[in-house]
């Protein structure tokens, strides 16, 4: 059995375990419980995000954000049964009956991940499936991060003896031996008689023989070799025994253990050679590490492109790692870090610094550096510093795509952090500039930054901006003086949002029209409302009503003119209604359109009845509520639609009077294209053209407690809530359509459609310049990132406006090109047209009284991601500045390129360095 809701729609009763409603609050429930207790070892299920997100609409669960309180509205399609082999392979494992993921699947994009609870519930309302449960696994060394290990790590298991191969899959996070264990188990052996080693690159490295290491520590990567030997009673590996024991302390040491470790830098380097920015390369240096890292054992040989030439040494990808490599290459083809990394930079390491990485971060990437300028080689594996950032930065552990930006956020950051010459951290208490100079505040400001943060990072990559913030309420105003590491620039289609909305009248002077408008991205319901009510010449008597129509009915009515406008997606249907003002003080009535036999013949169901078109909404006085007023009000809506042949004869006279609650209900004033009729003149009219009876629509009027009556033309309507809305069902005939166009309310446009914008966005030039104005432009703050009014006592959603005051020697800039939230990812592949030489940043600078620096700058290295977010690539372009000459590394492959190739829509982060002022080194770059 079917019953109707107050909306219209209607859902089954006995045969569903719960409401919509009902599930949308159970599975809430459950997320915020899971997520609040989650811990290792518990389970995490793959659904299809495609079955999600049905799921979501059919519930009206707000998918940015399943805390939120808000919901989007929900569709009458119950999803079927959970679907996930879109996510699988055809054949199962053959280690176990674990089905194999496809390769390549991106969280958000292809699936989500729900907690086993969650699943459970989700498979007895839907069933489906199948099963792909996943392990919670804790990662990292400082900073412990839960992460769901979708990707087991996969080996090539090498058997020494007949060198087949087998693949087996482990976790990450198991020890070296728990991956004994398991060789030994799937090829039947003792413990006491295997061996295991390290064959990267088909290379005898080192035996795994750290058995409380992870597989991570030890640096195995996805799909990693390694090699399985069978020892006999008188061998043994070349650096320990396992012991019948399983106990790492009974290795017995075959080998004398290595000398101490030197920084790079230290002692065993010798500091001769010249400090120019090429030549400070490393020339067989023989320094040790205490990490162990294959790198070393990389020649030209590998898969690499060969590029001759220092500094052209590519990176392997160890498994979806072309976000770091990208990364990495920007980084070491910055020349102050370059100049400062090759020499002695052991002093400067913070080791105390309960901020950074005990130095070991600035370590391994002062080592990476060196060996990627030494000469001789052409790609090697960054396997060490893979290690590093798993354990300090767990958010890149794993084997899927990160943001090559976020890392080097991190990276900044990090290296900052282990090289602050601030040993001791001073306290310093936040002050208001209370009306000193913008000059004096920031000096202040600056010197307080630089008395907790002095590094080589500060002294080329920190910069200074001027915050200003305005209450809305009050108008008080905040001005702070902040540090920054880089600029992340909003491409101008995501400060701003083309909306296309159809304008209704309300008493039927007009006809509908759409109105494209342009509106603050986190802007609100009100500024839409003043952007139409611009575009639409709105009188100052009127405003405007916004609602969404979805599936011919008003599905709901943005009230709230503080609600954010992201609550309103591309796809939606909106509308707006012309109506009074005071309208909150009137009746409003909606009308709703279907075919004259639909509800005739089940009048008691009208909620049944298949609707068409767009509703109309009108308003009008309390006290009026006769079936010949309502007859009225809809003529007068009717009349902009009236077809031309259908006119009245006469030209008619405004004879009704105008009151203050809408359409005149003495004499409804009727108006097409400058023509006007009072309400006898028209039923005059029609009634020439036949019999009144048949002219006037056939009406249905439904309550919102769902009662149904048909009223007569001089019955009063008995509605039992005043104030509250009268909905009409209109019964539209044949006869119907041949005296109105209804084509009107047919058709309604989309919110934004990317097709029809798309030539447009082709034509227009989006240039760094416009990202950077756009960056600047005074707008108000997100919903979600509300100011705390010092004077209003309040969190307000102020004006912000920043200002560039500070400009640092290397200037890294990153193009907001992607988009996130919770379950939901989007790119932009906008091409952005960036200068290669002279970015003049002069006219965006405030201070410059006394700078005795330039504002230009120049690029010399780029951070590209091509493609989608699914199967995207990261690659970098950088340039070797002595040289004037341009490189593209593709991971391990590297080749030269021309300049006038590296402006791409692909292009991410931005990497410029100043050019120096003076005269007599015009044009250069400060090293």
């Amino acid at each position: 059995m079917t019953i109707p809701n107050s909306d219209g729609f209607f859902s089954v009763a006995s045969c569903l375990p719960c409401t919509p409603e009902e599930e949308k609050e159970t599975i809430k429930k459950l997320l915020r419980t899971s997520e609040a207790s989650i811990k290792e070892g518990d389970l995490n299920y793959l659904v299809s995000q495609r079955w999600w997100m049905e799921w979501q609409q059919y519930v009206g669960l707000d998918h940015s954000d399943v805390n939120s309180s808000q919901s989007v509205i929900s569709i009458p399609f119950r999803p079927g049964e959970i679907d996930n082999s879109c996510l699988v392979l055809n054949e199962a494992s053959t280690q176990s009956n674990e089905l194999d993921l496809k390769e390549g699947l991106q969280e958000g994009q292809d699936y989500i991940l729900v907690p086993q609870e969650v699943w459970k519930k989700l498979l007895e309302w839907y069933h489906g499936g199948p099963e792909l449960p996943r392990k919670v696994i804790s990662e990292g060394y400082t900073n412990k991060k839960f992460n769901v290990e979708v990707y087991p790590l996969c080996l090539q298991v090498v058997d020494g003896r007949d060198m087949s191969e087998r693949t087996i899959k482990i976790s990450r996070q198991a020890s070296v031996l728990e991956l004994y264990t398991m060789i030994c188990m799937v090829f039947q052996l003792e413990h006491e008689k295997v061996c295991i080693w390290d064959y990267f690159n088909n290379c005898k490295n080192q035996p795994l023989t750290k058995f409380s290491q992870t597989l991570e520590e030890a640096q195995l990567y996805m799909n990693h070799k390694v090699l399985l030997e069978i020892q006999d009673d008188n061998s043994h590996c070349s650096s320990g025994t396992l012991s019948s024991t399983g106990n790492e302390l009974a290795l017995v040491p075959l080998e004398p253990s290595r000398s101490s470790i030197t920084i790079a830098g230290g002692p065993t380097i010798s500091n001769s050679y010249s400090t120019g920015f090429c030549s400070n390369l490393l020339h067989g240096s023989n320094y040790n590490t205490s990490l162990h890292d294959s790198e070393d054992n990389d020649d030209a040989s590998n898969s690499g492109s060969k590029v001759d030439g220092q500094g052209l040494t590519g990176l392997h990808n160890l498994g979806n790692t072309c976000f770091m490599n990208s990364a990495l290459q920007c980084l070491v083809h910055t020349p102050p870090l370059v100049n400062y990394f090759l020499q002695d930079y052991s002093e400067e390491i913070n080791k105390e610094n309960p901020l950074g990485m005990q130095g070991e971060l600035a370590i391994v990437f002062g080592e990476l550096l060196r060996k990627l300028w030494s000469a001789g080689r052409t790609s090697l594996a960054p396997r060490a510093f893979k290690a590093k950032l798993a354990r300090f930065a767990p958010q890149f552990s794993g084997y899927n795509q990160h943001d090559s930006q976020e890392l080097l956020a991190f990276l900044l950051d990090g290296l900052h952090e282990d090289l602050n010459r601030v040993r001791s951290k001073p306290y310093i208490e936040a002050k208001d500039a209370d009306g000193r100079p913008d000059v004096e505040f920031a000096e202040e400001c600056w010197k307080n930054h630089k008395s907790r943060n002095d590094s080589i990072i500060v002294d080329v990559c920190q910069g200074q901006y001027k915050s200003t913030l305005v209450c809305p309420v009050c108008s008080k105003v905040s001005v702070m003086f902040d540090p920054f590491m880089y600029l992340s620039l909003p491409l101008p289609s995501t400060v701003s949002r083309t909306m296309t909305v159809t304008v209704f009248s309300g008493d039927g002077s007009s006809l509908p029209m759409p109105f494209t408008v342009t509106v603050p991205k986190n802007g609100c319901c009100r500024d839409l409302i003043q952007a139409l009510g611009t575009a639409s010449c709105l009188k100052q008597s009127e405003t405007l009503l916004l609602a969404e129509i979805y599936g011919h009915r008003i599905f709901r009515y943005f009230d709230k003119l503080s609600e954010p406008l992201s609550n309103i997606k591309d796809e939606d249907h909106i509308v707006a209604y012309t109506v009074p003002i005071h309208h909150g003080q009137l009746q409003k009535l909606e009308i709703l359109h279907t075919r004259e036999e639909g509800f005739l013949s089940e009048p008691q169901y009208n909620a049944h009845v298949k609707v068409f078109g767009t509703p109309l909404v009108t308003f009008f006085s309390l006290n009026s509520k006769t079936g010949l007023d309502i007859h009225s009000a809809v003529c007068s809506l009717l009349a902009p639609l009236l077809r031309a042949n259908m006119m009245p004869s006469s030209t008619g006279v405004k004879t009704g009077k105008e009151n203050e609650c809408g359409p005149s209900l003495d004499a409804i004033v009727l108006s097409d294209n400058g023509i006007h009729c009072s309400k006898e003149n028209l039923l005059n009219s029609q009634m020439e053209l036949e019999d009144t009876s048949n002219c006037f629509p056939a009406l249905q009027l439904a309550l919102e407690d769902g009662k149904v009556i048909v009223p007569t033309t001089v019955d009063v309507v008995q509605n039992t809530c005043s104030g509250s809305s009268l909905k009409i069902m209109m019964g539209w005939s044949d006869k119907l359509h041949g005296i109105y166009d209804f084509h009107f309310l047919e058709n309604l446009p989309e919110v934004f459609k990317s097709g029809f914008m798309l030539k447009k966005t082709r034509q227009e030039a989006v240039t760094l310049y416009s990202c950077l104005e756009a960056f600047l432009k005074e707008e108000p703050l997100g919903p979600d990132d509300m100011w705390y009014c010092p004077k209003c006592k309040e969190h307000r959603q102020a004006t912000k406006k920043l200002d560039l005051w500070k400009l640092p020697d290397i200037l890294v800039v990153h193009l907001k090109r992607f988009s996130y939230s919770r379950f939901m990812k989007n790119k932009l592949d906008t091409f952005v047209n960036f200068p290669v030489h002279n970015l003049d940043l002069t006219k965006y600078v405030q201070q410059k009284i006394g700078i005795p620096q330039s504002f230009i700058y120049e690029l010399y290295a780029v951070s590209n991601h091509y493609g989608g977010l699914g199967g995207g690539h990261y690659s970098a372009y950088a340039k070797l500045i002595e040289e004037d000459s341009w490189y593209h590394f593709d991971d391990s492959h590297v080749s030269s390129v021309k300049e006038e190739e590296i402006k791409t829509s692909a292009a991410y982060v931005l990497f410029y360095q100043r050019v120096r002022c003076d005269s007599s080194t015009s044009g250069k770059k400060i090293n």
